[in-house]
C-alpha cells in the first residue's frame, strides 16, 4: 500500500466523535497539524485543508461517501485519474464500550509511485490528528 494510517481507541459514543470529526472548521483548535479549514463536511460537498506545515497551501478534496456516526471518504487528486488520494475516517464500535478511530490515505494512479515518492512522512501528523480527536471527543463525553 502506498499511503498513511492511524487509529486509535476513543471512549466515547460514536456520535461524539462524529460531531468532532466533522467540524471542520474546528480542526485548527484541537490538531496542530491544521492551519485553517474552508467548506462543510458534508456528502459530495468539497473541503480545502491547509496544513501547518504549508498554511498558503490547501488541499482540495471531495467528499465521496459520508455515513454518520461510522465513516466517511474523502478523495482528490490529478485529472484523469492519473494520480488519486483516498483518505478514510472509520468508527467502529467494540465490545468494552471504546470506538476504534482508524484514519487511512491510500494513494492510487499511474503517477502514484512517482508522487508518492516526494510526499513527506504523514505518519506523524495523522497521529498528532488521532490523539487530538481522542483527547477533543473524551473532553465532550466527560
Amino acid at each position: 500500500m502506498r499511503g498513511f494510517e492511524a487509529s486509535t481507541l476513543i471512549k466515547a459514543d460514536p456520535l461524539t466523535i462524529w460531531s468532532v470529526l466533522t467540524d471542520g472548521a474546528a480542526w485548527p483548535t484541537w490538531d496542530s497539524a491544521v492551519a485553517r479549514f474552508e467548506g462543510t463536511i458534508a456528502a459530495r460537498r468539497k473541503v480545502t485543508v491547509y496544513p501547518d506545515v504549508n498554511p498558503n497551501r490547501g488541499f482540495t478534496v471531495t467528499v465521496v461517501d459520508f455515513r454518520p456516526g461510522e465513516e466517511m471518504t474523502w478523495r482528490g487528486g490529478m485529472p484523469l485519474g492519473l494520480f488519486t488520494g483516498t483518505r478514510t475516517y472509520q468508527l467502529t464500535p467494540q465490545p468494552d464500550g471504546m470506538v476504534r478511530f482508524d484514519m487511512r490515505e491510500e494513494y492510487t494512479g499511474p503517477l502514484a509511485g512517482m508522487i508518492f515518492k516526494s510526499i513527506p512522512d504523514l505518519n506523524p501528523s495523522f497521529r498528532t490528528f488521532a490523539d487530538g480527536l481522542k483527547r477533543r471527543a473524551e473532553e465532550r463525553s466527560a
